[in-house]
């Protein structure tokens, strides 16, 4: 096992950060990393937006659900499913571009664009002793964020990344199986197999949480899905996406 794959598998969620800032150096070494990711026919269709404002942090915070750790870290990035720049192509090259932009298979392209940038992000910063937490609360209150940020149509923010150095030390999660993910050549559908799958790890994650909280927590993977699936959250999406002028057709 080499050192990036070691920094892979010890991957874990930061929420607490010490009160110090990321150099310029930093900052920019984590975008080229993030710049370096696969991208889909070149199209290289998202923005980072770096966040340094103490004030706009602090706002950013309290949209995505007053989470402390979006205001307290070294920097905050916000990755955008960004399709702008190519509508400024179409103006360049004489070219109406509109209907690609607006359908949901370049909709899909932007946002996987943007993830991947991130996962690249994300390891360029662990590899690099800090800790980063990913930020899907900004879609709770996506408009205010978009005007936050002063984002324009055929742009999306799509979530955020608090970067820092840890305060904490907190262990890995477990990950489901590797059999309940990984299928060869096609979808194995053992539905009773899936189950005897989940109820093995309910018993991983249990313990997990039983013995990080000492004993104040052991619940399942399961029920916690359950009860996050059970009503559906952030309905005025769709809308928002169609407003910015992606995933119409």
């Amino acid at each position: 096992m080499n050192q990036t794959i070691e920094t892979i598998l010890s991957h874990r969620s930061v929420r607490k950060f010490e009160d110090k800032p990321l150099t310029d150096e930093q900052i920019n070494t984590i975008v080229k990393s993030s710049q370096a990711a696969s991208t889909s026919s070149f199209v290289q269709a998202y923005s980072i937006i770096g966040v340094k404002d103490k004030a706009k942090k602090k706002r950013l915070a309290e949209l995505a659900g007053n989470q402390s750790y979006v205001e307290e870290n070294g920097h905050f990035f916000v990755f955008c499913a960004d399709f702008h720049r190519h509508a400024l192509i179409g103006d360049m090259e004489g070219t109406d571009v509109t209907s690609s932009i607006e359908s949901t298979e370049k909709f899909m392209v932007a946002v996987i664009d943007a993830t991947l940038a991130a996962q690249n992000a994300s390891i360029a910063a662990e590899s690099m002793g800090l800790g980063i937490c990913y930020i899907g609360g900004l879609r709770t209150n996506i408009e205010e964020v978009a005007a936050l940020l002063k984002m324009p149509e055929n742009t999306i923010p799509l979530f955020g990344l608090a970067v820092g150095y840890p305060a904490q030390d907190t262990g890995v999660k477990p990950r489901l199986p590797l059999e309940n993910v990984y299928h060869e050549e096609v979808y194995q559908q053992d539905d009773k197999v899936f189950k005897e799958q989940l109820e093995g790890y309910n018993q991983e994650i249990s313990a997990y949480y039983h013995e990080r909280t000492q004993g104040k927590r052991s619940d399942t993977w399961t029920s916690q899905m359950a009860g996050m699936l059970k009503e559906p959250k952030r309905m005025h999406m769709k809308g928002f996406v169609e407003k910015q002028g992606f995933a119409k057709k």
